[in-house]
């Protein structure tokens, strides 16, 4: 047998799911023909899929034998790493990868896909180590190699937000910043501009692209006559990676275990990282049925929600990592609801509904949501049960002063943005006994915050930098703080919650877009409106009379702390049961054939046009002519190529 005819027929046997016969028939095979001149390819065949079937050291046995038969052979040099990166042998691997890239200095056909995969790969482990300058640089080399890189240009413009290297999206090659714009993955296009219209142009695209349409799919015919179970229970599906450690797990924990079971039956279908922990435990302790999708095919996975006859299935990932949207738009239920995980919409065919409250998603902002909108009296649930330590610190303990007014902010840097930085940095030139208390994010990053605030006048020694902390221990310290400065436009969410829960007060503007209004919300949903300001400028003076007013914040703490039990915010028992509520409502809808069809007309210009507005220079959740923009660019395009009346921006005349 040649080689052509030996990869043939081991493939055939993978891919019948007979790995381990694969296996056995490339070992029979080089016992076989030891002087094959082609034996490197053959052993990084087999180190491959023992590498899929976790064999790692057997693995790493066959990749080194193929470079010891063939030293320039770039594939096992890179799967030599990856399998080394998998034993934990990090700064090994890390130097693999190096001598990849650098014995592939000229580019040519052969080995350009080489180049970007040991460059990509570099880059994320460079980046998990909070190296962010050094994976920076290599995502935009990968991109100087290959420059329209969907995904590289993606983790380029996140990793230059978590350097706050503004402005964010710059040309790369033959690449305009405008095209890194319309690139970006919905999350990062979040943190970079409050612009509601670009956000579900954005959101339809990446499901379009990266996500794409599935070849087989259910359509309501499909589920036609569906009606509740005999028991008179609906049957809800929560999809999510995130029921663990995660701030998802936190928010949810309680409200799963208040779900009434006259009315529904809760099914978790988890997708995330393996690795249990108390909040997994109780989690899974608290719903009927906890089903692990993990090791099962997107199509495996869509087979057995139909087969369990889910009702509704809600997605709590979005479009956010390891989430299994390919999987949702396979629709293995009649109706898909797009909650929490994600702020905003995600402008796709599969997702019907989303929830929201008039706060986030206000009377006449439907437009900007591909899904129709459903209602809660808050949109954000909370766990009662959430524990803090009981070594209760002390300022001294935290590095802050006793006697200064301490502003805080623990969203992660990548939320920041110039504007945001600026209107910080005069809060605390005007208050002058003050400090800024801000989450670590690396050295590098928190060096370059420490730059750009020296910069705007603020001396280094009035920023005092939190280390990473266990939840039971984070929570122990908020109360520490004074005044929690909210980002925007992507604001604190969970975090809010936190430290609304420890007595924290939470001053927030919100803007138009989803991401820019949760906190908003939630600090209503706690009973303090008066922490939710109308404008930027409305932001930074009462910020600064609240810095130097002392006894106005401890009034505001002690308000917090005495409304927090009877509060819409951590009132689980009314969201569970609005919750529920609503799922009659869609189940309603459906039963009467008026599931909504979610709207994606001319999102392909929006995006384009949304594209090359300089957001840089703007702020477009304030722009007083937001919508008048863009209706001045689709009047100019229809005027040169007519486009279909959407009922967004451009409505068909009366």
């Amino acid at each position: 047998m040649n080689i052509l005819e030996l990869f043939t027929a081991a493939q055939a046997l993978d891919l019948r799911g007979d790995r381990q016969g694969a296996i056995a028939f490339y070992r029979d095979w080089i016992a076989a023909n030891s002087a094959d001149p082609n034996m490197h390819a053959v052993q990084f065949n087999l180190g491959t899929l023992l590498l899929q079937t976790d064999e790692i050291y057997l693995a790493l046995a066959a990749f080194n034998e193929a470079m010891r038969l063939r030293p320039d052979f770039m594939p096992a040099v890179i799967s030599l790493g990856t399998a080394l990166e998998r034993m934990g042998q990090m700064d090994m691997a890390i130097d693999y990868w190096r001598q990849a890239i650098n014995q592939m200095a000229s580019i040519s056909a052969d080995n350009i896909n080489y180049k970007t995969t040991a460059l990509k790969q570099l880059a994320r482990v460079l980046g998990q180590r909070q190296q962010a300058a050094e994976a920076e640089e290599m995502l935009r080399l990968s991109l100087d190699v290959a420059p329209h890189q969907r995904e590289e240009m993606q983790h380029w413009a996140n990793a230059r937000q978590r350097l706050c290297k503004w402005p964010v999206p710059q040309a790369v090659g033959p690449v305009t910043a405008q095209q890194v714009v319309a690139t970006m993955a919905p999350l990062t296009l979040a943190y970079y501009t409050d612009d509601p219209m670009l956000a579900l142009a954005n959101a339809y695209n990446y499901s379009r692209r990266d996500v794409g349409w599935p070849e087989r799919f259910k359509t309501s015919a499909d589920f036609k006559g569906r009606r509740r179970q005999s028991d008179g229970r609906l049957r809800i599906g929560y999809v999510s990676s995130d029921l663990r450690g995660h701030a998802i797990g936190y928010l949810t924990s309680e409200m799963f275990a208040l779900h009434d079971r006259s009315r529904v039956e809760v099914f978790a279908f988890f997708c995330g990282f393996q690795m249990e922990d108390p909040t997994m435990l109780r989690i899974r302790g608290s719903v009927d049925h906890w089903i692990d999708i993990n090791n099962m095919e997107d199509a495996r996975a869509a087979e057995l929600i139909e087969e369990l006859g889910i009702d509704i299935l809600v997605d709590i990932n979005g479009h956010t990592k390891d989430a299994r949207t390919k999987m949702l738009a396979m629709r293995p239920a009649p109706i898909i609801i797009n909650w929490l995980g994600f702020p905003g919409s995600m402008g796709s065919p599969y997702h019907h509904y989303i929830i929201a409250d008039e706060v986030i998603i206000p009377p006449g902002s439907e437009k900007y949501y591909s899904e129709r909108v459903l209602r809660l009296p808050c949109y954000q649930p909370n766990d009662r049960k959430r524990t803090a330590s009981p070594n209760v610190p002390t300022r001294a303990d935290h590095g802050l002063p006793e006697d200064a007014t301490v502003f805080c902010c623990f969203n992660g840097m990548q939320k920041l943005t110039r504007f945001t930085l600026l209107r910080w940095a005069e809060i605390l030139r005007r208050v002058e006994n003050s400090v800024f208390w801000i989450l670590q994010a690396g050295k590098e990053s928190d060096a370059r915050f420490l730059a750009l605030m020296a910069e705007a006048g603020v001396d280094s020694s009035r920023i005092i930098f939190a280390p990473y902390a266990m939840n039971a221990d984070h929570m122990a310290r908020y109360p520490l703080a004074d005044l929690f400065l909210d980002n925007s436009p992507y604001g604190a969410h969970t975090t809010a919650s936190d430290a609304l829960w420890a007595g924290v007060p939470v001053l927030t503007v919100p803007g138009r877009t989803f991401h820019s209004r949760v906190c908003a919300s939630l600090a209503m949903a706690a009973g303090v409106p008066e922490l939710v300001c109308l404008d930027p400028r409305e932001y930074v003076e009462k910020a600064v009379r609240l810095g130097k007013d002392r006894p106005t914040l401890k009034a505001l703490k002690q308000k917090l702390l005495e409304q927090r039990d009877r509060s819409v915010l951590f009132d689980t028992d009314l969201f569970t049961r609005s919750m529920e509520d609503l799922f009659d409502q869609v189940w309603a809808e459906w039963e009467a054939g008026k599931l909504p069809v979610p709207d994606l007309t001319n999102l392909d210009t929006y995006l384009e046009m949304g594209s090359t507005f300089d957001h840089d220079a703007e702020e477009f959740g304030f722009l007083p002519d937001y919508e008048e923009r863009y209706r001045e660019r689709l009047a100019r395009r229809h005027a040169l190529t007519p486009l279909p009346h959407d009922p967004r921006l451009w409505p068909k005349p009366e």
